[in-house]
């Protein structure tokens, strides 16, 4: 079993740019980090879409997809919101009543609440922290991987705890400019690459985390 994390990125290392919101989850400029993937055959599928592109790209989306049995994010990358459930304009997340995940999500939270089924994913909402997170997760893939997927804060003290396994980096060829970057609480780790897909649109990038 691997815990990893998975992520597109700006050049200048920001996951979301700046002023999110409803209406724009990743701020300005940060939906097109994902005009990578969104136009290949094997996401599409998984989001109940049809047509795409086939290739490397798309391979290794299902290669992802397959390997992992359960994840962990953060209350940002869940809903946007903050505070109490009740009082948060997007509780059941952003993905509707079919999210595309099929596996369990551990939702890292301080406010207690019952799970969430939604199609065929069960949120369950962890208020213990990420390592209580992660060790659920592990619990829940069974003999599969756990993906962190995000967001920034979720993959820092996944690190930081010295839990994360692999990094898979997507590096777009664009510059936000600011707003969320991917490591700014002073994580220190040394990384050895492991795997590159090559791209026209976007450098892939797969790391081991070393121990």
């Amino acid at each position: 079993m691997s815990i990893y994390a998975q992520l597109s990125i700006s050049r200048d290392g920001y996951l979301a740019g700046p002023d999110p919101s409803l209406e724009e989850p990743l701020g300005r400029g940060g939906m097109q980090l994902h005009d990578w993937v969104v136009r290949l055959r094997a996401w599409r599928a998984a989001h109940g879409l049809e047509g795409g592109e086939d290739g490397p790209e798309s391979a290794w989306v299902e290669e992802i997809a397959a390997r992992t049995g359960a994840y962990v994010m953060g209350r940002k990358m869940f809903s946007g919101g903050s505070g109490p459930w009740q009082d948060d304009p997007n509780a059941n997340g952003w993905w509707g009543d079919e999210p595309p995940f099929g596996q369990p999500v551990f939702v890292l939270t301080h406010h207690e609440r019952e799970d969430l089924v939604l199609g065929e994913t069960t949120f369950h909402f962890v208020t213990g922290g990420i390592e209580e997170a992660v060790s659920r997760a592990r619990e829940a893939a069974g003999d599969k991987d756990v993906h962190i997927a995000g967001g920034a804060s979720a993959i820092q003290q996944t690190l930081g705890a010295g839990l994360l396994d692999e990094l898979l980096l997507h590096v777009v060829p664009q510059l936000l400019g600011g707003g969320t970057p991917l490591f700014a609480g002073g994580e220190s780790a040394q990384l050895d690459l492991a795997r590159t897909v090559p791209s026209e649109t976007v450098t892939h990038l797969w790391y081991r985390v070393r121990r």
